[in-house]
């Protein structure tokens, strides 16, 4: 077979001459073995050559490495790799770039028509737990003698010395993967010993061989004792070490194939041992078969061992959107993500081009995946797969998408991605933040078609699995806070048991009301019988129930929507918007109250002096005879007992609680209780009766607001106390005890 100058030409300039050449994404060009006392030098350009060749017995040659070697298979194994399943990855990368070469030359080449047809390339998997060992074979390029001692002979083409003298100076620019040509080394991570077999496309190639056992040196030899490769390719043998045995169970090897390179272009196939069950006749039970009877069959093993196909899952997200049909869509969803019974309930796919190329799908579960269900930033939930060139890179990035998008589940595919030489970790640049930016927008863009579905149960089922998220997102992301504020939804005093959002709150907005008002509960229906919202559903203003402590918070955090403050009903001071006004007439009643009820303000204060800042007298009160507001600075009942519960489960000791609550008590002078204690502090406020009805006053308005009794038992008391006194006003006696008399019985 003949190639033309210039296509190799090209092919080398673009590609590189070597199945395993330095590429984009990973180091395809070097070999290398540690040891501590070797001799290189390098040469102009910086790259590591042999400085002594040794004839051996035959035709093997004997190869010594230089003292940079040592060091660098040192970084790799103990610094570079935080997990050496990677060693997988990195190997059927090289391969897989190697068939991609073999593609190349053979559309290139001026090898006519009627030339012998060239296989399509494939990459074979085998481990051998009787040998000891894992193979990697590809069916590539392949490589000639003079290919093997130049790719072979040095560490890598692009700087390794540079690289290590900056290693060395704690300034290595380590941004671009692959650049220092390491990805074949990850092998030495699981073997003690490495041996690779390859033959070149070039006619007439004869087929070589590599090895080396991590000493100070290494062979290259013709190899006419190993099983042939058939037309071209590579042949990678790891040795495995001991507590790397693991590495040779096909089904562990079939695992991290799945993980990492299911979506390999190239088929991979791996060596299986498959059973099969068949029924035979048998012989032992068929002996006194009479003629004429059906022979009894009995069931046996038939074990088979032969090459499967394990990548047939294809990268969707590489084709245009408009050619991938919805099943396909997800089907991938299922599969990639391990979804068997989840239906997406929406997905994007696009591309990024221009300054950064990016291709991408994203999709929206169905329902709340099982892990965030126990925690919602579940640290082993990673969502997001980041893909380089097909091959799986890693999966927590969490800069990719801001943590209150972390059930967003998707994938990402991008040369331009700043990943260290082993891949494993993503660097902080420009390119990042293009693409953090459109996978956020492209997410709520996302959410916003699920919000304005004409079925409105799509996004109510989406709001009841991820609305926490969300209201993360107003706390924590200012940017993104005007479009996320459409997306809320929150229960109200107007809309029963039904959500509302922001945008139909203020359309539902009372004639002259200037603010949005909300109030924070434990629960809808203890925020319904809040006595805080008496007036406002008097004047016809809806009030928002904030009934999580995460919606409270996030509350706070709004502080404004369409022009209007969003207020929080339960705080000291609440004016109405007529308030305002400066309403001479009301003003004048309330100082009329404060004079009429002073005497009953002071001594309340003076009694609950250890449970509320400060006692005033209300007009926003109008069924309930008192309630519990906090200072500006105070915090909900609501939210203190979450701050105690998430102390508590810390182990820590929550300091400052008592700052915490600025409870300050509000009384309404029109209601008979207040009145009737009133009348009792102005004749005798030194009874026990006083305390009792007043602190019982204090109890109930807690109870109300959504405090918890301090003493239940006393408050039990309290109440008995009154059950009874008032039975004796309505002429009934306490209960005797009678004796019982005996009863005779006639028989």
């Amino acid at each position: 077979m003949k190639f033309s100058s210039a296509a190799l030409s090209i092919f080398v300039t673009a590609i590189g001459v070597s199945a395993f050449s330095t590429s984009q994404f990973s180091s395809r060009s070097a070999f290398v073995t540690q040891n501590k006392h070797q001799h290189f030098k390098a040469n102009d350009n910086g790259a590591l050559f042999m400085s002594a060749v040794v004839e051996t017995e035959k035709q093997a040659e004997t190869f010594e490495f230089q003292a940079e070697v040592g060091r660098v298979m040192d970084i790799i194994i103990n610094s570079l790799y935080s997990n050496r399943d990677v060693f997988l990855r990195e190997l059927v990368s090289n391969a897989a770039d190697a068939c991609d070469k073999k593609r190349f030359l053979s559309i290139t080449s001026q090898v006519g028509t009627d030339a012998p047809s060239i296989s399509k390339p494939e990459i074979r998997i085998r481990g051998d737990p009787e040998q000891k060992t894992v193979t990697i074979e590809d069916s590539g390029v392949g490589m000639t003698k003079d290919e093997l001692m130049s790719n072979l002979g040095r560490i890598a083409q692009s700087g390794t010395k540079k690289f290590l003298e900056a290693l060395g100076e704690g300034s290595a620019d380590v941004n671009l993967i692959g650049q220092f040509g390491v990805g074949f080394y990850s092998g030495y991570l699981v073997a003690d010993k490495v041996t690779v077999i390859t033959k070149s496309m070039v006619e007439n190639s004869p087929q070589w061989k590599w090895e080396s056992s991590a000493g100070s040196s290494y062979t290259i030899q013709e190899d006419t004792e190993s099983e042939p490769i058939e037309g071209s390719g590579t042949r990678i043998i790891l040795h495995l070490k001991e507590d790397a045995q693991v590495y040779s169970d096909p089904y562990k090897l079939r695992s991290l194939l799945e993980h990492y390179s299911e979506f390999i272009e190239f088929p991979i196939k791996i060596w299986r041992e498959n059973t099969e069950y068949k029924k035979i006749p048998d012989d032992e039970a068929n002996k006194d078969l009479k003629e004429g009877e059906e022979p009894k069959m009995k069931t046996v093993p038939e074990t088979t061992e032969a090459y499967e196909l394990m990548n047939s899952q294809k990268p969707i997200w590489l084709r245009p959107p408009k050619e991938v049909t919805e099943e396909e869509y997800k089907d991938f969803y299922k599969a990639a993500f391990r979804a068997s019974y989840d239906e997406p309930a929406k997905w994007t796919h696009f591309v990024l081009e221009g300054q950064v190329e990016c291709k991408s799908i994203l999709y929206i579960p169905g329902m709340l995946p099982f892990e965030l269900s126990r925690d919602m930033f579940d640290e082993n939930s990673h969502n997001v797969r980041l893909y380089v060139k097909r091959v799986f890179i890693n999966d927590k990035f969490d800069d990719l998408l801001p943590r209150w998008l972390k059930f967003v589940k998707g994938v990402v595919d991008s040369n331009d991605l700043p990943l260290n030489v082993g891949r494993e970790i993503l660097q902080k640049t420009k390119v990042l933040n293009v693409i953090n930016k459109r996978l956020v927008r492209k997410s709520l863009d996302m959410i916003s078609e699920v919000m304005n579905d004409e079925d409105s149960s799509k996004y109510i089922q989406f709001w009841n699995n991820f609305g926490k998220y969300l209201k993360v997102g107003v706390i924590e992301e200012e940017r993104y806070k005007g479009d996320l504020l459409p997306m809320l939804r929150f229960f109200s005093s107007k809309s029963d048991e039904e959500y509302t959002s922001l945008d139909q709150y203020v359309e539902r907005m009372a004639e002259g009301q200037k603010k949005i008002y909300y109030v924070a509960a434990e629960g809808l229906k203890n925020a319904q019988m809040s006595p805080i919202i008496e007036k406002l559903n008097k004047k016809g203003y809806e009030v928002l129930f904030m009934t999580e402590p995460l919606d409270e918070i996030c509350a706070q955090n709004i502080k404004e929507f369409q022009d209007f403050e969003v207020v929080d009903a339960a705080k000291e001071g609440l004016q109405l918007d007529e308030d305002l006004e400066g309403d001479e007439e009301s003003k004048k009643k309330r100082e009329a109250l404060n004079a009429q009820f002073k005497s009953l303000v002071e001594y309340l204060q003076v009694e609950l002096a250890d449970k509320v800042k400060s006692v005033v007298v209300s007009d926003l009160l109008s069924e309930s005879p008192a309630v519990i507001l906090q200072g500006e600075y105070g915090m909900s009942p609501t939210m203190q007992r979450y701050m105690k519960t998430q102390s508590v489960a810390s182990g820590n000791t929550l300091g400052g609680i008592n700052s915490m609550n600025q409870a300050i008590m509000e009384i309404n002078p029109t209601h008979p209780i207040v009145e009737q204690l009133d009348a009792m502090v102005k004749t005798n406020k030194e009874s026990v009766e006083t305390k009792e009805f007043a602190t019982l006053l204090f109890d109930v308005a807690s109870m109300t607001s959504g405090y918890e009794v301090e003493d239940p038992g006393n408050f039990a008391k309290r109440v008995m106390s009154l059950m009874t006194l008032k039975a004796e006003k309505n002429g009934v006696k306490e209960a005797e005890v009678v004796e019982k008399k005996e009863v005779e019985v006639l028989e």
